[in-house]
């Protein structure tokens, strides 16, 4: 007779579930039928935007994700969710991850980041140690720990970051590797160039450039206030990059990974790339505001991919003008609702802070 028991579903528990990363890792987890539960923070309003397209009630049966409060910054509640999730493989993305605002919060910035990866750490250490269950860890790290180092940038060159942000991911990056080394964890640190999408938090400059041009488009908006124009990134699409981040964890051996697409751009070149998308200037409405501008400024990140591409297989399949074209399109059709709603009295243009 054939033996027809399920294999057992898989789980992962992912920090930061409700950003950008969070929500394309969590589709793609589902897609391979994982059961998949995420920490989220409390707070009155509600944070699962991105979520919503995939969120199912969780009194039925066929809920395949869950949500939990909690808080990198709250140790005790990140232990009793593992102990009682119990996941295969845990995936670290919260952060404070605005590097502007790091220089306004660095005190909360280092305790979300670097010491909430301890924290998370800990609690998977203390899990495996007590049930001798296997579980994999991924952090999330950031190119921005290359900082003031020249490009390319791959696994081996040197970290010099340039913001209290940065200096929090290499010190997470640092605690991943101490944990893998001194008590045998599967832990991968994924250092992750810039990585965009229509759910950027409109906050960082890429999406604030295409939600500004939806809006200029449509007539809500006359002006873009922007900081440094000559900063050059290697932008690629966030849908690629949570696919790197499972790869890392399928593997015989952890191990730490640069992803990129090996292309840099300037904003100036972003702005010259969207704008011309839908037939403007974007020099009749870019103004630069010194506000923007970082105390310490990192000028040129370029990733050298070599390693994931030859040992995983990985590769983006989303170029720079397609994402670029795939946020415009987006902004543009969130505009033109909002002009619908304006238009209506329903609700007041508005003009970026």
């Amino acid at each position: 007779m054939a033996d027809t028991s399920a294999a057992p579903v898989k789980k992962a528990l992912i920090s930061g579930i409700t950003g950008q990363d969070g929500s394309y890792l969590t589709e793609l987890l589902l897609s391979k039928g994982y059961e998949v539960h995420g920490i989220i923070r409390r707070s009155s309003n509600f944070n699962t935007q991105r979520l919503e397209h995939i969120y199912i009630d969780p009194h039925k049966s066929s809920a395949r994700m869950k949500l939990h409060y909690g808080d990198l910054t709250d140790a005790s509640a990140l232990r009793k969710w593992v102990d009682s999730i119990r996941p295969d493989e845990v995936y670290n993305l919260g952060a404070q991850s605005h590097v502007g605002v790091s220089f306004e919060n660095p005190d909360y910035t280092a305790d979300v980041v670097a010491t909430g990866a301890l924290r998370l750490l800990e609690a998977v250490r203390v899990h495996i140690e007590t049930t001798g269950r296997e579980v994999r860890y991924y952090q999330a790290g950031s190119s921005e720990m290359y900082g003031a180092t020249p490009p390319p940038q791959d696994e081996d060159t040197v970290f010099h970051p340039r913001s209290p942000y940065a200096v929090s991911k290499v010190a997470a990056h640092w605690y991943t590797v101490n944990y893998r080394e001194a008590y045998g964890l599967f832990a991968c640190n994924g250092i992750l160039f810039n990585h965009e999408s229509p759910r950027r938090g409109e906050n960082f400059v890429t999406r604030k450039i295409t939600r500004a041009l939806g809006r200029i488009k449509v007539g809500l908006q006359s002006k873009l206030y922007l900081g440094n124009l000559k900063a050059s990134r290697d932008w690629g699409f966030a849908g690629d990059y949570v696919e790197a981040m499972w790869l890392m964890l399928q593997q015989e051996k952890p191990d730490d990974y640069v992803v990129a697409t090996e292309d840099s751009h300037t904003v100036e070149e972003f702005l010259e790339e969207s704008f011309g998308y839908v037939g403007l200037n974007w020099k009749d409405y870019v103004e630069i505001d010194q506000r923007y501008f970082r105390p310490s400024e990192v000028d040129n990140l370029r990733g050298s991919s070599a390693k994931i591409r030859e040992k995983l297989g990985w590769q983006p399949k989303v170029g720079f003008k397609q994402l670029v074209a795939m946020m415009v399109d987006a902004d543009l059709e969130a505009a033109k609702r909002e002009k619908v709603l304006a238009d209506h009295g329903h609700i007041a243009p508005q003009q970026q802070p």
